[in-house]
C-alpha cells in the first residue's frame, strides 16, 4: 500500500478542490501513506479563477439549489447529487474558514468581500497544500493509462481499470485519476480541450465543444459606433427561424464587432448551437422594458407637446443616452430635422415600436477562445452522477469544464466545477478506502 496514489490532473478551481478533500478524507481515515498528487500543464495554478468576474472572481449565486439546476442548459438534473453534497453554503462556509468572507450583490451573485479574484485562486491553492498534495507544474498530460494484458498500455480497445497518466515519456502510475483539465474556453489560461481526445481513447462519448457565455457578432455596423456603451435594465430577446426562444433582463454592452455583457453572454448558447444549425439568429432589444407599448407612445406624445419646434434629433435626450440617438433617428426613418410638433401618429408609433424591438442579425461568436465556458465535453452519461465515476473504466473520475455541463452568468460555473471536484475527490478517496464504495 506504500506506493498507492491518486492523481488528479489539472490545477483549476476543480482540480485543486478534488486533490485538497481526496488527501483530507485519506488523512482523517489515517491514510497517510497514500500520496495525492497534483499536475498541472501550466507554470501556474487556478488561473481561470483568477479570470473570473472580471478580476473579481463570482465565487457562485445566493439562490437555492434547486434554482441552480435550471441555470444549467440541457444537464443541470446530471448535478443534482454533486450540488447537494457541497452547495453554495457549504462553499461560502470554506471560503470563510480560509480567511475569505463573501459578499451578496446585485441579481445574487456572490463575490469575496476582497472584491479580488486572487484571494479564491489563494483559498483553493491553501486548501491543497495545506492537505498535503504534491503539487508539479509544467506537466503536460498527453494519455490515460489503463492495465492491459501486457501492463500498462494506452490502447483505446482496452477496458477495465486506470493505472495512470502519461506525460510524454513519463508515466504518473496511479490507483485513481481524476480529471480536471478544463474544457476549450479561454487556452490561454491551459484549458485547450486535451481531455477530450484522451476520453475518446478509453471509450468516453464526447459531445462536440462549442463556446457559451460569449460575445456575439452581429451584421449590422452601428454597434460599433456605440461602442462601450453598457445599458442596464433592458431586455433582450433571441429569434431564431423567426421563432423567439429566449429572454432575458439586464445588462448589455456594444462593441466593436457586435454585443456583449451578462443578456447577450445567457442567450449566447443557444445562439450558437442555431448558427451552428444554419438557422437564422436574430435579437430584439427592449430598451423600455417597464412600459407598455401604449405606455410609451403616451410617453413620447407628452415630450413632443413640451418641446414643440425642437427637432427630433435634439429631443431624444431625456429618453436615450447620447450616443444611441444618431442611431434610433437613423433607424426610425423619421428626419432628425423634423420639429417633433409634426410628427405624426404613425410616426410616433413607429417610434415606439423600435424602441422596444431593435433589430440585430447575429452572424456568429467570437468563438472558443473567447468563450468563459465550454459547452459539450464528456458526455454525462457515461458517468455515475454521485461520485463522477467512470462507468467505462475503474478509478476513472472526471470534474469540472471538461465534463458537458455549462451554466448561465452568475457564479453558476466555478460552483458547478468547485462541486463536482469536491465529489471526485472524495469519491476517489473511498474508492482506495473502501473498493466497493
Amino acid at each position: 500500500m506504500d506506493d498507492r496514489r491518486i492523481v488528479v490532473v489539472g490545477g483549476g478551481a476543480a482540480g485543486l478542490m478534488a486533490a485538497g478533500l481526496a488527501a483530507r478524507t485519506l488523512a482523517c481515515e489515517h491514510q497517510h501513506q497514500v500520496k495525492v498528487i497534483l499536475l498541472e500543464k501550466g507554470d501556474r495554478l487556478a488561473r481561470k479563477v483568477l479570470l473570473s468576474g472580471k478580476g473579481r472572481c463570482n465565487i457562485t449565486h445566493a439562490g437555492e439549489i434547486g434554482d441552480f439546476i435550471e441555470a444549467y442548459p440541457g444537464n443541470g438534473k446530471f448535478l443534482h447529487s454533486v450540488l447537494r453534497l457541497f452547495d453554495n453554503g457549504a462553499l461560502r462556509d470554506f471560503l470563510r474558514e480560509r480567511g475569505v468572507p463573501t459578499k451578496v450583490e446585485r441579481g445574487g451573485r456572490v463575490f469575496p468581500e476582497s472584491d479580488r479574484a486572487e484571494s479564491v485562486a489563494q483559498a483553493l491553492i491553501g486548501f491543497a497544500q495545506d492537505q498535503g498534495v504534491e503539487i508539479h507544474l509544467n506537466q503536460k498530460i498527453d494519455a490515460i493509462c489503463l492495465h492491459g494484458e501486457n501492463g500498462i498500455e494506452r490502447s483505446a480497445a482496452v477496458r477495465g481499470s486506470v493505472a495512470g497518466v502519461a506525460a510524454g515519456d513519463r508515466v504518473w502510475s496511479a490507483d485513481a485519476v481524476i480529471m480536471a483539465v478544463g474544457g476549450a474556453s479561454y487556452p490561454g489560461t491551459g484549458s485547450t480541450g486535451d481531455g477530450y481526445a484522451m476520453a475518446g481513447t478509453v471509450g468516453h462519448k464526447v459531445v462536440a465543444p462549442m463556446p457559451s457565455l460569449v460575445p456575439l457578432r452581429t451584421a449590422e455596423s452601428w454597434p460599433a459606433t456605440v461602442q462601450g456603451l453598457s445599458l442596464r435594465n433592458v431586455r433582450l430577446s433571441l429569434w431564431i427561424d423567426g421563432v423567439r426562444r429566449q429572454d432575458h433582463f439586464g445588462e448589455m454592452l456594444f462593441t466593436h464587432f457586435g454585443v456583449s455583457g451578462p443578456i447577450v453572454l445567457t442567450l449566447s448558447r443557444m445562439a450558437a448551437q442555431a448558427l451552428g444549425d444554419g438557422s437564422a439568429v436574430g435579437l430584439r432589444l427592449n430598451l423600455k422594458p417597464a412600459l407598455t407599448q401604449d405606455m410609451l407612445v403616451e410617453r413620447l406624445n407628452r415630450d413632443w407637446a413640451k418641446m414643440g419646434a425642437r427637432h427630433f434629433k435634439n429631443a431624444l435626450g431625456d429618453l436615450l443616452p447620447k450616443n444611441l440617438i444618431p442611431v434610433l433617428v437613423e433607424l426610425s426613418d423619421i428626419d432628425g430635422a423634423k420639429q417633433v410638433r409634426q410628427i405624426n401618429p404613425k410616426e410616433t408609433r413607429r417610434l415606439a415600436e423600435l424602441l422596444q424591438a431593435i433589430p440585430l442579425t447575429v452572424t456568429g461568436t467570437l468563438g472558443l477562445k473567447a468563450g468563459i465556458v465550454t459547452a459539450g465535453g464528456v458526455d454525462v452519461r457515461s458517468l455515475e452522477p454521485r461520485t463522477l465515476a467512470s462507468k467505462h473504466i475503474r478509478g476513472l473520475y472526471w470534474a469540472g469544464e471538461v465534463v458537458d455541463i455549462d451554466g448561465i452568468t452568475g457564479g453558476y460555473n466555478l460552483q458547478a466545477a468547485i462541486s463536482m471536484g469536491y465529489a471526485a475527490g472524495l469519491s476517489a478517496a473511498k474508492g482506495l478506502l473502501t473498493p466497493d464504495f
